[in-house]
């Protein structure tokens, strides 16, 4: 493929995430949702909101694991330079323990939808008419929200969220790298590889391990 084709399958690709977009909110405010982080045994799960404009332009966004890093990190700083109103939830690894995976990821997602709704508001003085989320659906949530199956290689607002929920955790992982050196959070983010069991058979559970994923432990 050469590079002219490249960037007009990008375009097209672009433009499809719109349509999708516009088919849910013509006139209002959108904003999608996505997380970071239901699986690795270490680390919070962060949840990322972002409301775009009708002319965001930014090529390349996509759902953030079809992404290499370096990519990711460009379109966060793009993202959320040019988007509307953006938040990001944090839920540590206590949290995950106490009320389990699945309600941790939606606490996160809430805190995100708030962080944004408030930065809309205030720049604006808009609220969010609809929420788009990956598969997920919040029940004490009113805002009006549509669940979409794969949605974040189908939606621009849910696919530029899970850019911002992807880097911001990354980001966290890297720093927690520096203080629990054992266990490989540089490169593996938290997740089972091999170099983070074998921290864990030579130093035991860190304080941000969810010890509810380590029960063979």
């Amino acid at each position: 493929m050469t590079r002219e084709e490249r960037k007009q399958m990008l375009e097209k690709k672009l433009q499809d995430m719109k349509v999708f977009d516009l088919e849910f909110c013509k006139d209002g405010m959108l904003a999608g949702i996505d997380e970071a982080g239901r699986g690795p045994l270490a680390g919070p799960v962060v949840a990322g909101c972002v409301v775009l404009s009708k002319d965001f332009d930014v090529i390349g966004v996509d759902d953030s694991k079809k992404l290499s890093e370096k990519k990711r990190e460009e379109l966060f700083d793009v993202i959320v330079e040019k988007a509307l109103a953006y938040g990001v939830g944090i839920v540590d690894n206590k949290i995950i323990d106490e009320v389990n995976i699945l309600n941790a990821t939606k606490l996160a997602m809430r805190k995100a939808i708030e962080q944004t709704s408030a930065m809309l508001h205030e720049k604006s003085g808009q609220d969010i008419n609809i929420l788009l989320l990956d598969a997920v659906h919040l029940d004490d949530v009113d805002i009006p929200q549509e669940g979409i199956i794969k949605g974040d290689a189908k939606s621009l607002s849910i696919a530029a969220a899970s850019i911002i929920a992807k880097v911001t955790r990354d980001r966290i992982m890297v720093e927690y790298h520096k203080e629990y050196p054992y266990y490989g959070f540089d490169k593996n983010k938290g997740y089972g590889t091999k170099i983070h069991y074998e921290g864990l058979n030579s130093h035991g559970i860190a304080p941000i391990h969810r010890r509810t994923f380590l029960k063979n432990l």
